[in-house]
């Protein structure tokens, strides 16, 4: 029998449609699911005359592959991703290669792959994005593990990724351990930003300006010929255009309470755990929290009172005051994502490959737009350049938008329409950009009440001082701390 190059464990809609992708690349893949007959319907049904091999027990998937053997797992991450590697252990040999594919927490990939490697076996923990759609034309790959595991797995990666003009492909080895699924992890949280972004700029034009959907269907179209042209913008067009069988807009129908998966929420609290001030993707995190609260919101609207939205001026130049508000928050987002993956690397020592990683976002990614050329440039020009804003290009764009971002957010407050992303955002800059912030007295108040001590501008840092604020303490201090 013919042997496979890879096998498959989880035939769910991303399972199903790498295996079709990879076959199309001319790879044979060996597929496996814990329900038999979902085996059976996938190799009866789309994979009919494909070269994919239908197995009904791990055994058998093992035995019907080429050595080194290459097994990826497509299922639910946490406890199942354990209990597949438990059973694949057993069965594999020295060098065989194990890859989680699905949406793993970055320490989970760290552990597994000491756990694998203590085994004699390699481990790759990679991000997987573009959905359903990508997995089958070509997703973006952020692989991360045992570094010997690339080249045998680089032919068949490189291979189904998306590819950008050029012909690269958004697939590139990104650093040992939990580096691949730590790069998706930030990925998925400027994801929420972005989302967030684009939902307050629905908002304002909807709310304040009374636009109605196909106006801002044709707004968000003109925006995509432009300097903002993503995917998210393009689908955000799409979905406003798309009516209900009554003619209405479907978007208007639909219940404004958010899910998420928990990527948001590992990416923020990863920022609070590494001390980098992540505001808009936490505010976006929040923002989903809040708009779950429907019936407390539903109830506090009958109570809580606050200024009627009122637009009276030029309505087309403040759509375009949204549109570079947009673009601004959006360089914020990207360039606080950016400075906790360098944070992470020097924690982790992954020595993670910035312009790199723009680059593999560029095609098949969820987050995939013009941007990212951008951001590779900016590192090209410096390798370690510690936060975006700092660049020439990105700094000229925000200072071409930065007016109409503060149009927008005053706008809005005024008139009582959240904006909780467009608000951190400016707010995250303006704390960047200023030489001395209020911490002084945050210090003081510190040391007044638990003797945490303070430095002072006068004297050398690193010399920790306290102060008997009230007389009545005595001179013994707390030890110095950060959390």
């Amino acid at each position: 029998m013919s042997r496979a190059d890879l096998g498959l464990i989880g035939l769910a809609v991303m399972g199903e449609n790498l295996a079709l992708n990879m076959e199309s690349k001319g790879f044979t893949v060996a597929v496996y699911n814990r329900t038999a007959e979902r085996v059976t319907n996938f190799v009866e049904g789309r994979a009919k005359d494909k070269n994919i091999i239908g197995t009904y027990s791990l055994e058998e998937l093992v035995a019907s592959l080429k050595k080194p053997r290459k097994v990826m797992l497509m299922v639910k991450a946490g406890q199942p991703v354990d209990d597949f590697i438990a059973r694949l252990i057993p069965l594999l040999e020295e060098g065989d290669i194990i890859i989680d594919g699905g949406n793993s927490h970055f320490p989970d990939s760290i552990r597994r792959t000491k756990l694998v490697e203590e085994h004699g076996l390699l481990y790759v923990g990679t991000g997987v994005s573009g959905g359903e759609e990508g997995a089958l034309h070509g997703p973006s790959l952020m692989p991360g593990g045992s570094p010997q595991a690339w080249p045998h797995i680089k032919p068949i990666f490189q291979a189904i990724a998306a590819k950008v003009e050029d012909g690269s492909p958004c697939a590139d080895w990104v650093g040992p351990d939990g580096a691949g699924h730590f790069v998706k992890m930030v990925h998925n949280g400027i994801e929420y930003g972005d989302m967030q972004l684009i939902c307050e700029a629905y908002h304002l034009m909807k709310e304040l300006l009374g636009m109605s959907a196909d106006e801002m269907h044709e707004v968000f179209k003109e925006w995509n010929a432009g300097e903002l042209n993503s995917y998210l913008i393009e689908i955000t067009a799409d979905i406003l255009a798309y009516k209900d069988e009554d003619g209405s807009p479907l978007v208007e129908k639909i219940l404004d309470t958010a899910g998420q998966k928990g990527t948001g929420k590992w990416t923020a609290i990863s920022a609070l755990d590494e001390g980098i001030p992540l505001t808009l993707i936490a505010e976006a995190v929040f923002s989903r929290c809040l708009s779950a609260l429907k019936e407390e919101r539903v109830a506090a609207s009958q109570v809580l009172t606050g200024p009627k939205p009122e637009f009276t001026g030029d309505k087309k130049a403040f759509v375009e005051d949204i549109r570079r508000a947009l673009y601004a928050s959006k360089i914020v987002s990207y360039a606080q994502g950016y400075t906790l993956m360098r944070a992470a690397s020097e924690t982790y020592g992954w020595d993670l490959n910035y312009g790199g990683i723009a680059l593999l976002w560029r095609g098949g990614c969820i987050i995939r737009s013009v941007f990212l050329g951008e951001i590779k440039k900016a590192f090209e020009r410096d390798p370690q350049l510690t936060n975006l804003l700092l660049d020439p290009f990105f700094k000229s764009q925000i200072d071409a938008c930065q007016e109409s971002w503060r149009r927008v957010v005053a706008t809005a407050l005024t008139n009582g329409i959240p904006v909780p992303a467009f608000a951190s955002a400016l707010t995250y800059y303006d704390g960047y950009r200023h030489p001395r912030l209020p911490a002084n007295l945050l210090q003081a108040q510190r040391d007044y009440f638990g003797a945490h001590t303070y430095e002072r501008i006068d004297r050398p840092r690193g010399e920790f001082f306290h102060t008997n604020w009230t007389g009545k303490g005595g001179s013994t201090s707390a030890t110095t701390y950060n959390v």
